[in-house]
């Protein structure tokens, strides 16, 4: 759960960081800017600052924003009956961003979130750098967090399920709840 002031003083955070990452919006852009809490009420520690900049019935972009040190838990676009699942591409635009897919535990810059080492595996860690990208096939897990700076960067994907998103973390509850 999220409060009203808190959900407005990050998403300002947010579109403070994307302008400094020198991305143009408009202000009908700063009015969709919003924040996911995965229900775990530690926005700042778990969660991520989402501004959807178009979303059709096969495709969708988006500019994702981590505060400083905020980690996007570890999750999959899983397949499902018809639905092949969201393939993702990633492109870092600015700021410090890290992320962990399946492979060697080589994590140097990011930490496991405090009392969560259990429902983060994933600990081969990239380093994106600006204009870096990655590309996530359906069913594959990965999540990723801000250094000090924070970060901003594109997300391009195909049709956006995200409620369908499956978790490491069993507390997580994909739709965030805003109370005044």
């Amino acid at each position: 759960m999220i409060k009203r002031a808190e959900l407005e003083a990050v998403c300002a955070e947010a579109l403070a960081l994307i302008e400094q990452s020198g991305i143009p919006i408009n202000d009908a852009d700063r009015a969709k800017i919003t924040a996911a809490d995965f229900g775990l009420s530690r926005l700042r520690q778990e969660g991520i600052e989402i501004l959807t900049m178009y979303e059709t019935d096969r495709a969708a972009g988006k500019i994702l924003v981590l505060l400083p040190n905020q980690t996007e838990p570890e999750h999959w676009h899983p397949s499902q009956g018809d639905n092949p699942g969201k393939e993702e591409i990633i492109r870092a635009v600015w700021g410090d961003l890290y992320f962990y897919v399946e492979g060697e535990d080589n994590m140097k810059k990011g930490f496991i979130p405090e009392g969560k080492e259990a429902v983060y595996t994933l600990r081969h860690e990239i380093d994106l750098q600006p204009g870096d990208q990655l590309v996530f096939p359906p069913d594959t897990p990965h999540w990723f967090q801000a250094g000090p700076r924070g970060a901003v960067m594109f997300s391009f994907s195909t049709k956006v399920v995200d409620t369908l998103d499956g978790f490491t973390d069993p507390a997580i509850q994909r739709a965030t709840v805003i109370e005044d």
